[in-house]
């Protein structure tokens, strides 16, 4: 049984058609990369896995539940947790309170034992702390816990933003384009980080324009191209395949 299954999906907005019948299944373990050309789709599809919005028709299944109609932080709590294109580091608070930001969702403590320190708030404080470093101790990034945010390189500013949905213990994480904006160096790194992620047990879906690191990295890819899924499988089979190849306008996908 797949961890996340995405069956016949469309999402319509007004007249225009995002995404149209899309199907394809995640297992536990994988490394699945999702491309396409810009305006494929595939944010759309982050976002109606998230909570972030709703499909038109169609159902997405995480663990075999219907999750479709969860808002983010039902889908964060099941398990699904997220990463997005547009960096959103908070540069004036350190590295570990970025991270502590995220955990936030697990929270357990009530408005009122926050704001009278009760001991269940200190209590629920003390985990959200443990849980951030041992998210940082994941990725590499606990020697700069106290430092802030604003002053890291790109390449740990991509996986700070990683951390920080570790902390929400997701069984899935979903990376939107990790290695965007990264030399080589740093994106040899990302694909470090992530295969640990994996072998610690989070499947991994992502969103990637950097070919040679999708090809490297995934298990199998699915391409989508105006809404639709025109290929699914092995990363040479998809190198190989015609429909992709003319969809990226002869690109060369090596």
């Amino acid at each position: 049984m797949p961890i996340l299954k995405v069956e016949a999906v469309t999402k319509r907005f007004g007249g225009l058609e995002a995404l149209r019948d899309v199907t394809f299944s995640l297992y536990d373990g994988q490394i699945k990369a999702l491309i396409g050309p810009n305006g494929a789709g595939k944010t759309t599809l982050f976002n109606l896995m998230s909570g972030m919005d709703r499909p038109t028709a169609g159902h997405i299944y995480f663990g075999g539940k219907d999750i479709g109609r969860l808002a983010p932080h039902q889908a964060s709590r099941l398990g699904v947790g997220r990463t997005f294109q547009h960096s959103k580091v908070f540069d004036d608070l350190s590295v570990l309170d970025n991270v502590k930001v995220g955990r936030h969702a697990k929270s357990t403590a009530g408005l009122l034992s926050a704001f009278f320190t009760l001991p269940r708030h200190r209590r629920d404080e003390r985990s959200i702390s443990e849980h951030a470093y041992h998210a940082l101790r994941r990725v590499g990034l606990e020697a700069k816990a106290e430092e802030p945010a604003g002053g890291l390189p790109m390449g740990e500013r991509h996986v700070l933003e990683i951390a920080r949905a570790l902390a929400t213990e997701p069984r899935v994480l979903l990376l939107d384009e990790p290695a965007a904006g990264l030399n080589n160096e740093e994106t040899d790194q990302l694909a470090e980080s992530v295969r640990r992620i994996r072998d610690q047990g989070i499947t991994v879906l992502l969103v990637e324009h950097d070919m040679g690191f999708v090809m490297d990295i995934s298990d199998e890819v699915v391409v989508l191209d105006y809404g639709r899924k025109i290929a699914e499988g092995p990363p040479l089979m998809i190198q190989n395949d015609e429909e992709v190849i003319r969809a990226y306008l002869g690109e060369d996908l090596n």
